[in-house]
């Protein structure tokens, strides 16, 4: 006689349910069978998107290069500024970047690091030629070795590094050459210090107001959607993994190479990421997002999102180990909808920036599945299988366990995100 499971539920937990399942009726699910060719699709897509901000990018930087170049070609321009309008386009060259927050970013490094290290470089100049003598020298490299190595030590501090490393790197280039320099008597250094500085200023206005205000490509866009797209990426894969259940080993090994792309993107986003986020922390207001957006934020979803993908591997591998379909495998595949259902749901709420106003049931709904989960595998079911086949079935359900422990770290830590940032509450009537 097989033993059968019962789980009671109460008047509170069916009434989440209700709920969750009258929001599930309003979504649209997208089958998986056109999962490989819509990856493909969107892969082009980006693609062109990437190619053709690529191509403004570069007219932008040309358009740039034109206005500073002016200051040498037009003769009224040229007698005010000198030969030193060579440090305007050299600005230019150095400081335009793809993003506008990396222009910002860079720009201000480099007025900050010019300020000070010229302030200083001249400091110290003209306090040398009031020495002379050998002690010119000795001054002279004492300055140098003593500030040239506390700047490069302070180059290793995680936060310096992380945002002003550029700043202190021009700030080191810019004591030497003008302390050296000064050091020459008769060397006006104020005087070349100042028409060197005014020259990196109009460098530097002329390539921050192009980045900004013609066609800018902002990072915090570019961060937002791409955290986005993630939770339809995984759901889409979560989804092939679990209708894997019913397929023969020649229509796993499709899913299998999909599935590894898609997860080894999400797993090396790392990087990108954080660069995203240190150049949008840099940005002006504009958009959605303000002042002290909280950007960190978006770095632990996508920490949780990177453990999730690794997640989604093992779960893939272990479905590719099973010889064939079982009841077991089939019901897993019925209770992980809710997961693929909850990815979905989620990113749509980060994507439009709204509240997410059934989080507490989909945390709720998400530990009845987890429940369910424990639950799948009966002793009578296992019996009927081989040593090796009971192993496979058990990993599967640990794992889709802990894909669904995950997906709740999820949606808790995007509910943080909402609540910070300040998300829009939207409240969808339900139908009776």
């Amino acid at each position: 006689m097989e033993s059968s499971h019962v789980i009671s539920i109460t008047n509170e937990e069916e009434e989440n349910n209700n709920n969750i399942t009258q929001m599930k009726k309003n979504k649209t699910i997208v089958p998986i069978t056109s999962y490989p060719g819509d990856i493909k699709n969107y892969n082009k897509q980006k693609k062109s998107e990437q190619d053709i901000k690529k191509l403004i990018h570069s007219t932008k930087v040309g358009f740039s290069l034109v206005l500073v170049s002016l200051l040498y070609i037009l003769n009224p321009l040229f007698d005010q500024v000198g030969e030193n309008a060579m440090w305007a386009i050299m600005t230019v060259v150095v400081i335009f970047e793809f993003n506008a927050g990396a222009t910002l970013g860079k720009g201000f490094n480099r007025g900050i690091g010019t300020i000070v290290g010229g302030g200083l470089g001249c400091s110290a100049a003209i306090l040398a030629q009031k020495i002379g003598g050998v002690g010119n020298s000795i001054f002279i490299g004492s300055s140098v070795y003593i500030l040239g190595s506390c700047a490069t030590y302070f180059r290793f501090v995680p936060r310096i590094k992380k945002r002003y490393d550029y700043g202190v790197v021009v700030f080191m280039l810019t004591f030497n050459l003008v302390v050296v320099s000064g050091a020459r008597p008769g060397f006006k250094v104020w005087e070349i210090a100042r028409e060197r500085l005014l020259n990196i200023l109009m460098g530097f206005i002329v390539a921050i107001c192009v980045s900004l205000f013609v066609f800018p490509t902002w990072a915090s866009d570019e961060l937002h959607d791409s955290i986005v797209e993630r939770f339809h990426h995984l759901a889409n894969t979560i989804q092939g993994c679990l209708e894997e259940c019913s397929k023969s080993v020649k229509e796993k090994e499709s899913q299998l190479d999909t599935s590894f792309t898609v997860c080894k993107s999400v797993l090396n986003s790392k990087s990108k990421d954080e660069s995203l986020a240190n150049f949008a922390k840099w940005e002006p207001w504009h958009g959605k997002f303000g002042f002290s957006y909280p950007w960190e934020k978006y770095l632990k979803i996508g920490e949780v999102l990177r453990e999730l993908a690794a997640l989604i591997l093992a779960l893939q591998c272990c479905i590719h180990a099973s010889k064939k379909p079982t009841a077991s495998l089939k019901q897993c595949e019925t209770i992980g909808s809710n997961v693929v259902w909850t990815l979905r749901e989620v990113g749509d709420s980060m994507k439009q920036m709204r509240k997410c106003e059934e989080r507490d049931n989909i945390i709720t709904n998400l530990k009845t599945t987890r429940e369910e989960l424990s639950l799948v595998i009966s002793i009578s079911m296992v019996e009927e299988f081989e040593n090796d086949e009971r192993v496979a079935i058990a990993s599967l359900v640990f794992l889709l366990m802990e894909v669904v422990e995950k997906v709740g770290e999820l949606v808790i830590k995007v509910g943080e995100l909402q609540d910070v940032a300040g998300f829009r509450t939207l409240v969808t009537p339900v139908s009776m």
